[in-house]
């Protein structure tokens, strides 16, 4: 599973673990990707979306169908059919 948001496009990025002798190796951070489905009541149909935390947070506040209409209006492909 690749670990890319489909709303938002938060992807894994890199830097260092810095130890206390201050020497440098690469990590990765990585987001908080859940996989979670989502009913949209004004087309009847579930969704199933891998999403990071801040979009679940931004869906909790606005509503599934609210949120995904934003992001259409902005460009983003998200891959569904509303």
């Amino acid at each position: 599973m690749s670990r890319v948001c489909q709303l938002t496009g938060k992807r894994p990025v890199t830097g260092n673990n810095v130890s206390h002798s201050n020497r440098k190796t690469k990590r990765r951070f990585l987001p908080n990707i859940q996989k979670k489905r989502f009913f949209i009541p004004e087309t009847g149909k579930w969704v199933t979306l891998k999403v990071c935390a801040k979009a679940l947070r931004n869906i909790n506040k606005l509503g599934v169908y609210a949120y995904l209409q934003k992001l259409q209006k902005k460009g983003v492909d998200i891959g569904i059919k509303l």
